[in-house]
């Protein structure tokens, strides 16, 4: 598994948000850095952001949703267009991300 893994769910229909383009980026002094990107699969997931064998850096992260074409989809207004989670990794264990959203907000918090 991943060093960094996400979930979204789509709390207005009770199900995974599936096809959601996420990009993980490393801040590295006044900038961002994609290191990453993938797409949420059937379960609203993405299991293998990163090799397994890869361990980011102690540092800021963000994770970038890109809610605006996940709502497009069906045709569903949305006011965020897309959504970024910024947080700190402070060592080697696992850190899960997960969204819960909306066309009209969202939460996150940190899984296990």
């Amino acid at each position: 598994m991943s060093q960094i893994t996400t979930h979204i769910l789509d709390t207005t229909k009770g199900k995974p948000a599936v096809g959601v383009a996420i990009a993980l980026w490393q801040q590295v002094g006044d900038y961002w850095q994609e290191i990453a990107a993938g797409v949420t699969n059937s379960d609203g997931r993405i299991p293998d952001l990163l090799p397994k064998e890869k361990q980011l850096e102690p540092g800021v992260y963000k994770m970038k949703f890109e809610t605006q074409e996940y709502f497009a989809q069906d045709g569903t207004a949305n006011f965020y267009p897309f959504v970024e989670i910024v947080f700190n990794v402070t060592g080697n264990e696992h850190y899960h991300v997960p969204l819960l959203l909306n066309p009209f907000g969202y939460s996150t918090y940190r899984g296990s």
